[in-house]
């Protein structure tokens, strides 16, 4: 693997505070989160399209889509666990997060390649055929990163991942576009060993990639989308996000 499977760390973090301005939208069975750039600020014919952690549509991958939106990117945020998120820290540390993707719970679920695969596919269906997108951007987090380099070969064009999980190293050779990645130094799912062989993979690979890397005690995995908005993990977020920014202001636009 180039990144480990989720934890209960995974499962955990600080819900962020805001209103949400998108809006729920439907495409054929499945729904998501749309925000869409001002018309002024809208870069043309570009989209991004969210994979989100394991909390999946929530207020803080809400306003993360409209941040992108308001710098240009009409962003959808992908309902990759089909209503069946899991909340913010209501689970136990006990939990097996593997097990839930797996084999799912209370008779919902699994949510394995074999689930997740058709609703990203459906998402990249409707942005380029029903709304008109060209090319696509794709933003993930955690568990979502996974679905970010695997859909470089179902039509996503550039790709921004953060503290990836569960990462194949099949899966990051296969990537045939610009990757940039944001780590944490302290992360048990993002290790170094596994970053330095992801470096490794991407060097063979060929495309455009980066890997930036944070440090700081409270700066660990997670803290792209649900840090501690301490002045330490408040800077990496902002970092993170602008990271995505540049990214595609460069490769999509």
């Amino acid at each position: 693997m180039a990144s480990n499977p989720p934890k209960a760390c995974c499962t955990t973090g600080v819900l962020h505070t805001g209103t949400p301005t998108g809006k729920t939208i439907k495409y054929g069975a499945y729904s998501g989160y749309l925000a869409v750039a001002p018309p002024t600020q809208a870069h043309q014919d570009v989209a991004l399209m969210m994979m989100p952690d394991i909390m999946g549509i929530y207020e803080n991958s809400q306003l993360l889509a409209d941040a992108f939106a308001l710098r240009g990117y009409t962003c959808l945020v992908v309902d990759v666990f089909n209503g069946d998120a899991l909340k913010l820290n209501t689970i136990m540390s006990g939990f097996d997060v593997v097990g839930w993707i797996n084999e799912g719970r209370d008779n919902r679920g699994p949510h394995t390649t074999q689930e997740v695969d058709p609703i990203v596919k459906a998402a990249i269906q409707y942005l380029k055929q029903e709304l008109g997108f060209k090319k696509l951007g794709a933003v993930g987090y955690c568990f979502g990163a996974k679905y970010v380099v695997r859909h470089f070969q179902s039509g996503i064009n550039v790709g921004f991942i953060a503290h990836p999980s569960w990462v194949d190293e099949k899966e990051l050779a296969g990537v045939t576009g610009p990757l940039s990645i944001a780590a944490a130094l302290n992360d048990d799912v993002f290790p170094p060993e596994k970053r330095h062989k992801s470096e490794e993979i991407l060097l063979d690979a060929g495309s455009p990639f980066q890997i930036n890397l944070f440090s700081g005690s409270d700066v660990g995995h997670g803290f792209a989308i649900r840090g501690h908005l301490t002045p330490e993990t408040r800077f990496a977020y902002d970092q993170a996000f602008n990271q995505a920014v540049d990214w595609f202001d460069k490769f999509l636009k």
